[in-house]
């Protein structure tokens, strides 16, 4: 018989969300809708900690690319779903939901990571090569599909023609390729972690069907995940509109949901003194989301006839240049403080400040 040394909660935790999920057609009610919500956050933490099980056993860097690959899939399968049911809004999904993604992560997830190191440790340290192989690939990728469509003149409007969209998705795929051979194989040590005094690090790895069963069940943890987001959208859209705040704060607040596993694994990994392995998290769940995202969007636009709008308002794009230029100010010589994480945090409340009152 199969031992399995996990915490039953987290076994039970999938499961009981997916039987949830598939009783939503029942209509029994608005308490309904806040058990769907609980049980939403307890797969959420389930799956930050199969997604710990299975990177422990596949060592680092392979571990964060595995929960960095599964969260973007995850964000790509729940867009293409929305373009593919049609409305009007579909236009700006996409470039809404990666430039949502973005600022959460570079600015949101990194600024609480460096800030709860800091407090813990005052100061820790990080191998800059790997960080600095992020940081220009991002920056790179972000200002090609954000950016740049504002100047185009192919398409009316803040839009690539198809032809454009057909090359910025294929030079996505290649950086974000570039990227993987560096982080896995070429410069492998770039991304690994100084060793660290704490028990995570020095535990036993898991057996091998431990480790799969892990992978099993984090697999069905963001799945449920996306689709309970997906499901309770609407509530939160009539929640947000009765707020008086505008309707594209339904897509952060979607965002934030899914990228809850990934914040939650970087913050912990943050608070045990490995900042590598929180950045690595952080940063690399970026640059996957849009690096795989936009060639997804631009096959889907291409199938479809779609005209899809990626050019980013000149507010937005003001405090993503900032952003970007802060973090990469703040990672330029591999320590951290407490003044880098502050600053990360108000542009990320900035962000969200302004989104609210525009």
């Amino acid at each position: 018989m199969m031992k399995l040394s996990l915490p039953i909660w987290t076994i039970a935790a999938p499961i009981i969300a997916w039987l949830a999920y598939f009783g939503i057609s029942l209509e029994l009610g608005d308490y309904y809708k806040f058990f769907l919500g609980a049980v939403l956050i307890a797969s959420v933490l389930a799956a930050v900690h199969h997604a710990e099980v299975v990177a422990h056993k596949v060592g680092e860097p392979f571990g964060t690319l595995i929960l960095a690959l599964a969260i973007t899939f995850i964000e790509v399968a729940l867009i293409v779903s929305i373009m593919l049911s049609g409305g009007p809004e579909i236009l700006t999904l996409a470039r809404d939901t990666v430039f949502a993604a973005v600022m959460i992560i570079i600015t949101g997830m990194t600024g609480i990571c460096i800030l709860t190191g800091a407090l813990k440790f005052k100061e820790q340290t990080f191998k800059l090569q790997g960080v600095s192989a992020i940081l220009i690939t991002l920056t790179a990728i972000l200002v090609l599909t954000l950016i740049l469509p504002n100047y185009t003149t192919g398409e009316p409007g803040p839009a690539f023609t198809p032809v454009q969209l057909g090359f910025v998705a294929i030079i996505s795929l290649i950086l974000y390729g570039t990227f993987v051979l560096v982080q896995t194989v070429r410069h492998r040590d770039y991304f690994l972690p100084k060793e660290v005094q704490d028990e995570e690090t020095h535990a036993d790895p898991p057996t091998l069907k431990t480790a799969l069963f892990s992978l099993l069940l984090l697999i069905l943890c963001l799945g449920i995940v996306v689709l309970l987001a997906k499901s309770l959208a609407y509530d939160i859209e009539v929640a947000v509109i009765s707020a008086g705040a505008p309707k594209s704060l339904v897509g952060v607040i979607i965002a934030a949901v899914v990228l809850l596993p990934e914040g939650l694994a970087a913050y912990k990994a943050a608070r045990n003194n490995r900042l590598q392995t929180s950045l690595n998290l952080a940063l690399g769940s970026a640059l996957a989301s849009i690096g795989l995202t936009i060639p997804a969007v631009a096959v889907v636009s291409m199938m479809t006839g779609l005209t899809i709008t990626l050019g980013i308002d000149s507010k937005s794009a003001v405090l993503l240049f900032l952003s970007l230029f802060t973090v990469t100010i703040s990672l330029a010589n591999g320590k951290t403080n407490i003044q880098q994480g502050v600053v990360l945090l108000v542009i990320f409340a900035a962000y969200l400040f302004t989104m609210v009152m525009p």
